[in-house]
């Protein structure tokens, strides 16, 4: 398994509504993060400030900037560490890998789907809560 590369391929899946943060977390962001706050709609996220539509991309989702034309893009992510814990548990099964095409999967890693996943488990165990490693 690779290291994540940032492609965006998941953030631009699940960033139009198939997200969601805890009520913990959006209270947190009222509080102490209110740009981040004002994304959020009946305690759903990313909704637009003005029109309270649903946005179709995560409005944290950042494109760097490309020094060749022909470089693929990289992406990060303007509140990483204030992220909803749905982006801190991606990705979870090996099989959400390979549905959502995840540049992190190698073909070695498809011979095994249980080693990897044990690899991908190890991989994530600082990002995901005990009872979910």
């Amino acid at each position: 398994m690779k290291n994540c590369n940032q492609c965006g391929k998941c953030c631009i899946k699940y960033g139009d509504g198939d997200l969601s943060a805890t009520k913990y977390e959006i209270d947190l962001w009222e509080i102490f993060n209110p740009e981040i706050f004002k994304f959020v709609n009946d305690n759903e996220i990313w909704f637009d400030p003005e029109s309270n539509s649903r946005l179709r991309r995560c409005p944290f989702l950042e494109a760097e900037p490309k020094k060749d034309s022909l470089a693929p893009n990289i992406y990060t992510c303007s509140i990483y560490l204030d992220r909803p814990e749905d982006c801190r548990h991606y990705p979870s099964l090996i099989h959400e890998m390979i549905r959502d095409e995840c540049e992190m999967i190698e073909l070695v890693d498809l011979e095994n789907i249980e080693k990897s996943q044990i690899k991908l488990d190890l991989l994530m165990r600082d990002s995901r809560p005990p009872n979910l490693s």
